[in-house]
């Protein structure tokens, strides 16, 4: 009873604290209200919102959020990955939250972003206050303030999560706002190749963007449904982590200074995608590629590890999935075959299948880099008893081959084989693909076959098995 009156006093107290703060301060923009609308453009993939509740100033606190498990003590952490690419440098900008709203506060509570540039340059700034970071529910949107500029009153400006690109310009100080599509940031970080997060030093970088995106590809057929990148169970607390790519193949046009070198660019490659849960896999790779030699859209993205599943088990399995000219050719484990053979750094060669559905293909796909010349960047990466600490290594100059064949079934010998003649795609070629490895130990080569358990395989098979089943009623009505 006395906790159910506490909730009550506090519900009122923060009507009372947003009425009296609207009625004072009638000249700054509005409290941000998240979107009405689901989505911001038809592309926008499941999983674009937030997973985690925040604990920013501007929200009014469910009475349910103190009962949540993400209130508690279990780890939880959400972060946003995003790649531009420009003629000869890339950048990756990383943005995490890690235990938001822990009660009792948790050691490894932390708002952080980094951005890795020219040179495996690489600066991160980051804060032990989760309260400064917002994010909207149900699309991209999210932002973290860290300092106002002069004059501001950061009492104030605290109250505000996203802003008019005017307004946020000329009272951000440093800090971040990324919205759909319209990317801000001020990055006044430490150089993250020394020390820890908050270690004294004289080595400042920076790192100011502000550009525009438009996407091309989110996960799925341009003129089909977006999909979730692990299947329909990943709304559910099923896997640990979970991973969705939101943007496999985007345009951006603006400008990113980096340490007082300003790159302007127009329709260059952008990529983006997320995970959320207790921590990233205890061993991992990755691979991505959206600026192929002659192609107008072309991007593939792979990646592969030991993931968490229920009553304590893990399983290995990992996926190759390409969207070529609008249309998602996915080889995941439920609908075909994964290969992969990773060396402990220069050399990823994977390859896999799809043979359920009506796209059956084969794709092919090998990166490559000298690991004398290309030495790679350790970064930092959430861990379950560690926080953010260095735990992968990521080179954005492997060169990079795909191939793509369309398979067709052949009664003799019951199987599935390539297609006569030409394939889909044949040894397309790119010097700029993003490779990585992480969690460990990578003591020699990784070579595994991607392996799904049961029941977790029928389920995820499940909305194929469905939709042949609609195709077959269909063509007996007709």
């Amino acid at each position: 009873m006395r906790r159910l009156l506490s909730l009550c006093v506090l519900f009122l107290l923060q009507n009372v604290a947003a009425w009296s703060f609207s009625r004072r301060h009638k000249t700054l923009p509005n409290l941000s209200v998240e979107p009405v609308e689901p989505k911001a453009f038809p592309l926008q993939t499941p999983h674009s919102g937030r997973h985690f509740l925040p604990s920013h100033s501007a929200y009014r606190q469910p009475f349910w959020r103190f009962f949540s498990k993400h209130r508690g003590n279990a780890r939880f952490t959400e972060g946003w990955y995003y790649r531009l690419t420009l003629e000869d440098v890339s950048f990756a900008i990383i943005i995490s939250i890690e235990d938001p709203g822990h009660r009792p506060s948790s050691d490894l509570r932390l708002a952080c972003i980094q951005v890795v540039g020219p040179r495996d340059g690489y600066i991160v700034q980051a804060n032990r206050d989760d309260s400064l970071f917002w994010a909207w529910d149900r699309q991209q949107g999210l932002g973290c303030n860290f300092e106002y500029k002069p004059g501001y009153d950061k009492h104030v400006m605290k109250m505000q999560t996203n802003l008019s690109p005017e307004v946020w310009r000329k009272t951000v100080q440093s800090g971040f706002q990324i919205l759909p599509t319209h990317f801000l940031g001020r990055v006044r970080g430490r150089d993250g190749t020394v020390g820890g997060l908050f270690d004294e030093t004289d080595e400042v970088g920076t790192c100011d963007f502000d550009f525009r995106v438009v996407p091309l590809c989110g996960w799925g057929d341009v003129n089909g449904a977006q999909k979730s990148t692990a299947g329909w169970l990943a709304s559910f607390e099923v896997f640990e982590p979970h991973w969705q790519v939101t943007m496999a193949d985007a345009r951006a046009s603006g400008q990113i200074t980096w340490n007082n070198q300003t790159y302007h660019f127009v329709d260059a490659p952008f990529y983006a995608e997320k995970n959320w849960g207790a921590a990233l896999p205890t061993k991992w790779y990755w691979t991505q590629c959206n600026s192929f030699d002659g192609y107008q859209q072309l991007s593939v993205t792979a990646g592969g590890g030991i993931r968490s599943i229920p009553f304590g088990r893990k399983e290995s399995l990992g996926m190759v999935s390409i969207h070529y000219n609008g249309k998602l050719y996915e080889a995941v484990p439920w609908t075909g075959t994964m290969r992969w053979k990773v060396s402990t750094w220069g050399y990823w060669e994977l390859e896999g299948n799809c043979t359920v559905g009506d796209r059956p293909f084969e794709a092919r796909i090998v990166y490559e880099c000298d690991p004398d010349e290309t030495k790679g960047l350790v970064f930092r990466a959430p861990t379950p008893d560690e926080g953010m600490v260095r735990f992968c290594k990521d080179t954005f100059e492997a060169k990079t081959t795909l191939s793509l064949w369309e398979l067709e079934w052949d009664p003799a010998t019951k199987s599935f084989l390539r297609k006569k003649g030409p394939p889909l795609i044949d040894r397309a070629q790119s010097t700029q693909g993003g490779a990585e490895i992480g969690g460990g130990p990578w003591w020699d080569e990784w070579e595994r076959v991607s392996e799904l358990k049961q029941p977790i395989r029928a389920l995820l098979r499940l909305p194929v098995r469905l939709k042949t089943l609609r195709k077959r009623l269909k063509r007996r009505v007709s």
